[in-house]
């Protein structure tokens, strides 16, 4: 009885943030821990995951400063670049700079400032803005399991080298089975619904006057310091990969390092900002005011409400939780990917899924090569039509195809992202087995 009531808090403490959104889910999640904590369950600070939230914040505080000395926008000037030179293949390509660009900036908010651009170059095409706009944001969420200095990745990294799994190499898995995933993923979407003439939808808007013509091409000069500043932040994405490698069990380039890799990704994050702030002599008060800082600021509270509200409820039930699933994962190891799947639904950011998951499968004896695998599944934050990115591509489409049906689930974003990961896990199967 007591289980039962706790359950139904935890879901209730999500339910309530996700109705809210924004950064109530991460205030609705510390409510359900004070809550749990009433019942009886022991709440302590160290269920609260802050390596990934300090990861997160000083990732943003580089990606903040990118923005402010005008490299984000330099960043989408080149994707626009990039699709407007084949816009009858935008299906295809625009998954490929969410992805590009969300693995180098380590957030999917990147993926506000190109969605956009992908509207108004599929209806330029005469392509069914729904098509490119449903995979290129499951690609920007997919894509947080695929890059270097994510909370997410740098968390399984620290989870799975004692296991004797190496920080390049399942960084390669990820890599590989994410973006062959998406590449299948978008041929498939190319065919998913009505072509853009002969939808009842667009014609009446059409007719109605109530889809703008698209833009053109938009006229841009970067700013200076632009250029300057995405060649800062991308040098301090190689050093984090170069001293994560260098440090790691399978390399031993540096045998005791004084600084871990976690800290040492913050340490060189802030580092990049600084430059930044300085070569680009833009003003640091600024960084504050930026629309990265702000979200991401929010992406903080959200994985330390939920994070600590799940692990804080697994952590107490964790003997339990072996004794019921050891078995049923050892007999039926995909399950786990399927448990990550819908929690991610739930929990709302890869990194807290990871956190509060897959500790507890690895203690009830998942191996290695399974979590690596699954891993991808944590990027299902799709399945509930509540995302920030996923929102703004519905609103963004002025031609009526991308939506949300009456029935909640039945979105343009659930087959597309549901067949991505189903890939992305499947060949995290294959690529796995013989590169960890």
């Amino acid at each position: 009885m007591l289980l039962t009531l706790q359950i139904i808090i935890v879901l209730g403490a999500i339910f309530l943030g996700a109705r809210l959104g924004s950064i109530a889910i991460g205030m609705a999640g510390g409510a359900g821990v004070l809550l749990l904590g009433l019942t009886g369950i022991p709440v302590t600070i160290k269920d609260i995951p802050f390596d990934v939230i300090g990861i997160i914040m000083c990732v943003i505080a580089a990606i903040a400063a990118m923005q402010k000395a005008g490299g984000l926008d330099y960043l989408v000037y080149l994707a626009e670049k990039a699709l407007r030179k084949n816009p009858k293949q935008i299906t295809i390509w625009a998954p490929i700079v969410t992805w590009l660009m969300t693995v180098f900036c380590g957030t999917g908010h990147t993926a506000f400032s190109t969605l956009p651009v992908i509207a108004e170059v599929a209806k330029e095409g005469g392509v069914r803005p729904s098509r490119p706009l449903s995979i290129a944001v499951v690609a920007s969420q997919m894509a947080i399991t695929a890059s270097p200095i994510s909370a997410a990745v740098v968390f399984m990294a620290s989870i799975m080298e004692p296991l004797g799994v190496g920080y390049v190499s399942m960084l390669a898995v990820f890599i590989l089975s994410t973006f062959l995933a998406i590449i299948i993923t978008a041929f498939v979407t190319n065919f998913l619904g009505k072509d853009l003439a002969d939808d009842p939808v667009y014609q009446e808007r059409l007719a109605n006057g109530t889809v703008k013509p698209p833009s053109g091409v938009h006229d841009y000069t970067p700013v200076k310091g632009a250029k300057a500043s995405v060649m800062i932040f991308l040098v301090a994405i190689l050093l984090v990969m170069f001293y994560a490698t260098a440090i790691s069990d399978q390399v031993g380039l540096i045998k005791e390092p004084t600084i871990p890799r976690n800290e040492a990704i913050m340490a060189i994050m802030l580092g990049a900002a600084t430059v930044i702030t300085l070569v680009c002599k833009i003003k640091a008060d600024t960084i504050l005011q930026s629309s990265v800082f702000r979200s991401g600021m929010s992406a903080c509270v959200c994985v330390l409400g939920v994070a600590w509200l799940g692990t804080t409820l697994i952590n107490h039930y964790i003997d339990d939780i072996k004794e019921l699933s050891g078995n049923v994962l050892n007999d039926y190891p995909w399950m786990l990917a399927v448990v990550l799947f819908f929690a991610a639904a739930l929990l709302y950011s890869q990194a807290a899924t990871a956190k509060a998951l897959l500790p507890a499968a690895l203690a009830v004896g998942v191996s290695p090569l399974v979590a690596v695998a699954s891993f991808a599944a944590v990027s299902a934050l799709f399945i509930l039509p509540t995302y920030p990115t996923l929102l703004a591509a519905v609103e963004m489409d002025d031609t009526g195809s991308t939506k949300i049906g009456k029935f909640v689930f039945n979105h343009s974003f659930i087959i597309p992202g549901t067949l991505a990961i189903a890939l992305a896990v499947a060949f995290g199967f294959l690529f796995g087995s013989f590169m960890i």
